[in-house]
């Protein structure tokens, strides 16, 4: 499969990338600073786009590939970029009809304590420090109601990306954090990009929002 993918160099975007080239598939990496892309294979065509300069670039790109992927994230204070970043990918891929598979953020996802609350509303869950992502984030999973016409999917990481192996083990959700052993939401880079990958070669269809997180049984003491 031919895959366009976004914010090739970030951390989500990276295991996605070695993730899609470890199960055969073509990827095109687009990335504001290709040069970070040096170690990845020759095989791997790459190219430096502003995705809000050059949304015309956007759709040829998307036309010319079978699926698209967005792991973009704004630097820290652009945060709300991320909306119009998105916007530009969805009108490319009705334009284009292409598929396209989103990283969301997990500010609109419940907790799993029946409270009610999400991530973002919850007091005190948030340190101040990523409220803004957060709230940009949430903005980000509301634009998603404005393309009923568009086949996105958008897979939300659990509260906490950390580093990490890749296990290939994770459970799948909606539209609730799924906790770890210990009550803390969690995943790998390595293993968002796998589930990521997952998705695409599943080809399920699309207008879902879904997440994912480690369900591990506790150690033994």
């Amino acid at each position: 499969m031919k895959i366009v993918l976004f914010g090739a160099t970030g951390d989500v975007g990276t295991a996605t990338l070695h993730e899609a080239l470890k199960r055969g598939h073509s990827v095109t990496a687009i990335a504001r600073n290709i040069h970070k892309l040096a170690n990845v294979p020759d095989s791997v065509a790459r190219e430096s786009v502003d995705v809000l300069a050059k949304p015309d670039r956007v759709a040829e790109l998307m036309a010319s590939h079978d699926v698209a992927v967005c792991a973009l994230r704004p630097i820290s204070g652009s945060e709300s970029l991320l909306v119009e970043m998105s916007r530009v990918l969805l009108d490319a891929a009705r334009q284009t009809k292409a598929p396209i598979y989103l990283t969301g953020g997990a500010a609109s996802l419940k907790l799993a304590d029946n409270s009610e609350h999400t991530v973002l509303s919850a007091p005190d869950f948030l340190p101040d420090a990523v409220r803004p992502i957060a709230e940009a984030c949430a903005k980000q999973d509301a634009l998603f109601d404005q393309y009923d016409d568009v086949q996105w999917t958008c897979l939300r990481p659990p509260a906490m990306l950390i580093e990490g192996p890749l296990t290939g083990q994770y459970v799948r959700g909606t539209d609730t954090l799924i906790p770890d052993h210990d009550g803390v939401a969690r995943i790998s880079y390595a293993d968002f990009g796998y589930a990521m990958v997952d998705l695409i070669d599943a080809g399920n269809g699309g207008q879902q929002r879904l997440t994912v997180g480690y369900q591990n049984k506790a150690e033994a003491a």
